[in-house]
């Protein structure tokens, strides 16, 4: 009995024994297969949040760009409209100064029509005192004539009517020949103003290619960026070379308009070079506008080298040779000097040959006889007198001084070389479509116009623009205050009505302008 119990209790331990076995192995595994899934779970995690970081930033690279573009495409639009509104203002400025000068003219006719009324109520007052007067005279001379007399009344009343009448007669008469009179004034001054207007318009077409320079632009989008913001650009070009910068509808081109050709050209020169260069702003035009002038200094004298060498003219100062190359801007009655004066030096030349004189003497005279010219409108004086200057200060051959003081007839000739260039003179100017009296006239205008705003104390320069309409005026900022530069306006506008005859108005604009520059180190 014995061994079977135990044989039975050691069955029991030992399946006692193999289950706590293994639920020991069964729990290894267990644990191994949660470290594992932890493990799995811990880099599922993971991967997922840097998959999620790296969506997070392809996504704000890519809102990035969509913010970048739209804001490229807001901008491109908003220059547009810039652009556009920077068109309609010019339209509305250049309406605005048409109306304006339409108000003005309408406010000069109300002001006449006013006078007229003016005049013809003191007229009709005058008529009614006369008339009073009469009725008076009249009522007294009836009485007086009854009393005296023994005429009836009727009687009386008609030989005073006649007597009246006769009186009547020669006062109206007097009243119509005096209206008469002042009708024929007015229509006289009337007329003027009118010819006047058709002469200045004529003559500002005739010297508008002249007085024009058209510059070529890549792009219309260049027309607001001479323009600038509020305008800079543009006001510093012509503040810095006197040149009026007409910019319209015509399409990829603006517009170069004043008399001095030396001007235009060096503002033609500044232009281009910006329009090149693609940077405009202010500092940047004052550097082209510098640096064109020098090359505009270096043309002159090639131009006028050239011109010595062609007439083969040798042994002439270089500061001479540089005021001739001036000549080709210089215009007389519409004749360009340089050529009339080359022209002058070959006719003297033949004729010399002819009469056995010195051909390189009187080539010599030709060419220098009109030198004054290059810079009469520099220094004051007349174009002979300033050329006898010009020759003596470099010492040319007493021939060729006494040749430009006897051209016009100032002084008597001592050479036939002089009588021979003064000839030579009348022939190149008196020949057909050589010259022109109203551009002349016109250049001597806008001349007068800016030596009137320059004789004023504080003035730095002006500029005559607008084919005369306008002088631009630029003041010293220390010299001159802010009213003194109203009061200035004024004083000029007040010797421009007394000194010049125009036709319409001339717009005075007095520029003061203060700039302050510091250097960052």
């Amino acid at each position: 009995m014995y061994p079977a119990i135990i044989t039975f209790s050691f069955a029991i331990v030992t399946l006692i024994v193999g289950v706590l076995f293994g639920y020991a192995l069964c729990k290894d595994a267990y644990e191994k297969k949660l470290s594992q899934a932890k493990q799995t779970a811990g880099d599922i995690v993971s991967d997922a949040k840097k998959a999620a970081k790296s969506l997070k930033k392809e996504t704000l690279l890519e809102a990035k760009d969509e913010i970048h573009q739209y804001r490229e495409k807001q901008e491109d639009e908003l220059k547009e409209r810039r652009r556009d509104v920077q068109k309609q203002e010019n339209r509305v400025l250049e309406r605005q100064d048409i109306l304006d000068k339409k108000d003005q003219s309408l406010e000069k006719r109300e002001e006449n029509i006013e006078n007229n009324e003016n005049n013809i109520s003191a007229r009709q007052h005058k008529l009614d005192e006369k008339a009073k007067q009469l009725t008076d005279t009249l009522n007294e001379q009836q009485a007086e004539l009854t009393r005296v007399s023994n005429l009836t009344r009727e009687q009386a009343r008609k030989i005073i009517l006649d007597k009246l009448n006769k009186e009547l007669v020669h006062e109206r008469a007097k009243m119509i020949q005096e209206s008469d009179e002042q009708a024929k004034q007015r229509a006289e001054k009337d007329a003027k103003a009118l010819i006047v207007a058709a002469i200045q318009r004529s003559a500002a077409d005739t010297v508008s290619e002249s007085t024009v320079t058209t510059v070529t632009l890549p792009n219309e989008d260049m027309k607001g960026r001479i323009i600038g913001r509020e305008g800079r650009n543009i006001r510093t070009i012509e503040a810095l070379t006197g040149v009026d910068l007409i910019i319209d509808d015509t399409p990829e081109a603006v517009a170069l308009s004043a008399y001095d050709p030396v001007r235009r050209e060096i503002a033609r020169m500044a232009l281009e070079k910006l329009i090149e260069d693609g940077r405009i702003h202010p500092a940047r035009i004052e550097e082209m506008v510098d640096k064109s002038r020098k090359e505009m200094d270096d043309h002159i004298r090639e131009v006028g080298e050239q011109t010595v060498y062609s007439l083969g003219i040798s042994s002439m100062n270089p500061d001479l040779i540089k005021i001739i190359g001036r000549m080709e801007y210089r215009t007389s009655y519409g004749q360009n000097v340089l050529n009339h004066s080359i022209e002058v030096a070959k006719l003297s030349a033949v004729m010399a040959a002819e009469m056995g004189e010195d051909v390189m003497l009187a080539k010599r005279a030709g060419l220098l006889h009109d030198i004054g010219k290059a810079i009469d409108r520099e220094v004051d004086g007349s174009h002979v007198e300033i050329g006898v200057d010009i020759a003596t200060k470099y010492k040319e051959p007493e021939v060729v001084v006494n040749t430009i003081a006897s051209h016009h007839g100032d002084v008597e000739p001592t050479s036939l070389i002089a009588t021979i260039v003064a000839a030579a003179d009348a022939i190149s100017a008196s020949r057909p479509g050589a010259r022109s009296e109203s551009m002349e006239n016109y250049i001597h205008r806008l001349e007068k116009l800016e030596e009137i705003a320059n004789k004023h104390e504080g003035v730095d320069h002006s500029y005559a623009i607008q084919a005369g309409h306008e002088i631009r005026v630029m003041v010293k900022p220390e010299e001159i205050s802010d009213d003194q530069a109203a009061i200035l306006a004024r004083d000029m506008k007040g010797e421009i009505e007394d000194n010049l005859e125009y036709p319409g108005h001339i717009k005075v604009t007095v520029v003061r302008e203060i700039r302050k520059v510091e250097l960052a180190k």
